[in-house]
């Protein structure tokens, strides 16, 4: 992962109501381990954190400029301290202006992951640890905390430059302190809600299973299946890479790589080519099959509750809206 230009800034900014103090930094990060293990710490940080937002830049404009700045660093007008320093002069303004949210260090980094070049943004806090010194003494000193990161943005460049028209470019942190703080940081970037990342998965999940219905799969395949495109979508959400419908269509059968993409674009289920999936969301996709005596029961764990209802206490499952397939052979039986 090739880090071409890292800066870190600072903003001093206490709750008590004082103007907040911009710190610039003389250059840029020193290529190093450190800077590349601080980078590398971050990513995979960054792709662990749950429920992104994902949106693409509003038109640029005196209420969000960032992206006019940012392109002009890409286009070579601006070197990347030009670039940095600008930005974090308005978040400096943002935050003198706003209640909810303290200093902290500005991290900028302009990084390649295979042939794609991103740009990470992130106010990053510190943290009191303890060192053993040589002496076999300890030393307090303060980390940067990488761990509790909850204002931050990545931003897919190759993806803005060359799809005009994508809404999934930007993907930012969903702060658990509420949707203004959020909101706050998203409006320094200069983006906006594009994809409902938990929405899509759940729709993606929902066309999965009605295409595992409709090919009227075995208890085996379809838990294969079911096991296959979890592992996909749970390994691009930890790159912190969309997944895409052809992809995974072909992921899910080689021999007939089109049938699952075909099935949702045929049935008009609204999805995008390429989505970002969820990880909470897929963690509740998990597929209970159990077989005794003739009696063969498989069905997916989001249905719980809705479909299916499980009395714990008399041992038995109760089915809502069954197959049409199904109730029409109970009906000729019961003739």
């Amino acid at each position: 992962m090739p880090v071409l230009h890292s800066i870190i800034h600072k903003i001093d900014k206490k709750p008590d109501g004082n103007p907040a103090v911009l710190h610039r930094s003389a250059g840029e990060l020193v290529e190093n381990q450190a800077r590349d293990e601080l980078i590398q710490q971050f990513n995979e940080s960054y792709n662990a954190k749950p429920g992104k937002g994902w949106g693409f830049f509003h038109a640029e404009s005196g209420a969000h400029p960032f992206s006019g700045w940012l392109g002009k660093y890409l286009a070579g007008t601006d070197n990347f301290m030009e670039f940095s320093s600008t930005a974090v002069e308005h978040l400096q303004k943002l935050m003198e202006e706003s209640s909810l949210t303290v200093g902290g260090n500005v991290l900028f980094c302009h990084y390649l992951q295979g042939m794609t070049d991103y740009l990470v943004v992130a106010l990053v806090q510190e943290t009191e640890a303890v060192v053993i010194t040589d002496g076999l003494t300890l030393m307090p000193i303060r980390r940067l905390d990488l761990d509790s990161i909850f204002l931050a943005a990545r931003i897919n460049l190759s993806e803005w430059r060359n799809n005009p028209v994508s809404k999934q470019y930007v993907s930012y942190l969903k702060a658990k302190k509420g949707r203004r703080i959020t909101e706050y940081f998203r409006d320094f970037i200069g983006a906006q809600e594009g994809v409902d990342g938990p929405g899509e998965t759940r729709t993606l999940l929902k066309a999965f299973s009605d295409f595992v219905e409709s090919e009227d799969l075995g208890e085996e395949s379809a838990r294969e299946k079911t096991n296959t495109l979890v592992s996909y979508a749970m390994a691009q959400a930890k790159l912190g890479e969309p997944l895409t419908l052809d992809e995974l269509s072909e992921v899910l059968d080689d021999e007939q790589p089109k049938a699952f993409a075909d099935f949702v674009r045929d049935k008009d289920y609204g999805l995008s080519a390429s989505l970002p999936p969820d990880k909470k969301t897929l963690n509740k996709f998990r597929r209970f099959t159990g077989r005794i005596d003739g009696l063969s029961i498989s069905f997916e764990q989001h249905l719980l509750g809705s479909k299916v209802e499980f009395d714990e206490a008399g041992g038995t499952l109760t089915l809502r809206s069954l197959p049409t397939q199904l109730t029409d052979q109970l009906k000729r039986a019961a003739a």
